[in-house]
């Protein structure tokens, strides 16, 4: 199936035919930079006759897979971030993301669906140089980067992994209107988005949200997946559009017959630690597992109140540094490779 190209569309300043597109996707996975050669590989597999594409996962919970999207279930996902963030035809966005995983495709298609202007760069930490955008996709780590320069963004969805707290507290200050994205390569990029500073995620239009019998985050969007999409994401539920994620069901800790979320424990102490750090758990002999924390950075002095907001079940037994986490490709911390590292 020969994909449709808007006519307002622009990559890096240029207007394509589909057979200049095409050839301009061939000349980048055969000249170009890694990033470029990325992108163009994509955009092969975009434009060829296939109705689906390839995806891999992120690998943050297991080992990296391959799934199968549908074209057009992309498509439909494109036009709803459109709808969303109010994207028309001409709007400026940057693609800083590697377009080996799905973020990174994503802004392809929705450039080429919604005619964007889409300027690429090379993924670094800190994307962000003079020039001003309507809409960009960015990880935690480079909206740490850039806090300087979010003023030159009216929209910015954040996703990858978690924002901490004291990341949402600096990104408040700044004029940027910013977003937390909720989603996974299987969903097709996000079908949630919480503003920063707001406690709960509302699902994008056609979208429908329910929980098995683990609590855990059941999705139905039939313009995405033709099946229930069963996350391992442990949430509740406000009502029809809305939840709170409480943290996945890999992550609890069953401490002397408590259940612990890590996820609540980084976010109440997050806001007086400013370097990345995890809450991790070790095996014990009375308690079966103990609550620690684990931060990546040399050792150093901690202060007192720390865990004042803690209950004592949720109060780490020990307090582990490591100079240099284990990261995935897309730069989500991988808490069990740490931990072994760490052991």
């Amino acid at each position: 199936m020969n994909q449709i190209i808007h006519p307002d569309f622009k990559l890096n300043g240029k207007s394509f035919t589909y057979i200049e597109l095409l050839s301009e996707a061939l000349y980048l996975k055969e000249n170009g930079q890694l990033f470029e050669k990325e992108i163009g590989k994509f955009l092969l597999d975009w434009l060829n006759n296939e109705s689906f594409v390839m995806v891999k996962t992120s690998g943050s919970t297991g080992l990296p897979k391959q799934i199968v999207l549908q074209k057009s279930a992309m498509i439909a996902s494109a036009k709803a971030t459109g709808l969303f963030f109010n994207l028309i035809p001409k709007s400026t966005s940057l693609l800083c993301l590697s377009a080996n995983y799905i973020a990174g495709k994503m802004m392809l298609v929705r450039a080429i669906t919604l005619g964007l202007h889409l300027d690429t760069i090379d993924p670094t930490s800190a994307p962000l140089a003079s020039k001003k955008y309507n809409f960009i996709a960015m990880v935690p780590l480079q909206v740490q980067k850039s806090l300087s320069k979010l003023h030159l963004v009216d929209n910015v969805l954040i996703g990858g992994t978690q924002v901490s707290y004291s990341l949402s507290e600096s990104i408040q200050k700044t004029n940027c209107n910013a977003f937390e994205s909720y989603g996974m390569t299987e969903t097709i990029s996000h079908i949630a988005i919480k503003k920063i500073g707001e406690l709960y995620f509302t699902v994008l239009p056609n979208v429908t949200i329910s929980m098995d019998e683990r609590s855990c985050l059941v999705i139905e969007a039939l313009e995405l997946s033709k099946e229930k999409i069963i996350t391992n994401d442990i949430v509740e539920i406000l009502n029809a559009t809305q939840f709170v994620l409480k943290g996945r069901i890999d992550n609890v800790i069953n401490s002397g017959g408590i259940k612990i979320f890590p996820e609540e424990i980084e976010e109440l102490i997050g806001k007086h630690i400013s370097v990345p750090f995890f809450i991790g758990s070790k095996p014990d002999e009375i308690l079966g597992e103990k609550v620690i924390l684990v931060i990546e950075a040399k050792p150093f002095s901690i202060e007192n109140n720390l865990f004042s907001e803690l209950s004592k079940y949720q109060i780490p037994k020990e307090i582990l540094f490591l100079e240099s986490f284990v990261r995935t490709e897309t730069q989500k911390i991988n808490r069990k490779k740490s931990l072994e590292k760490l052991m």
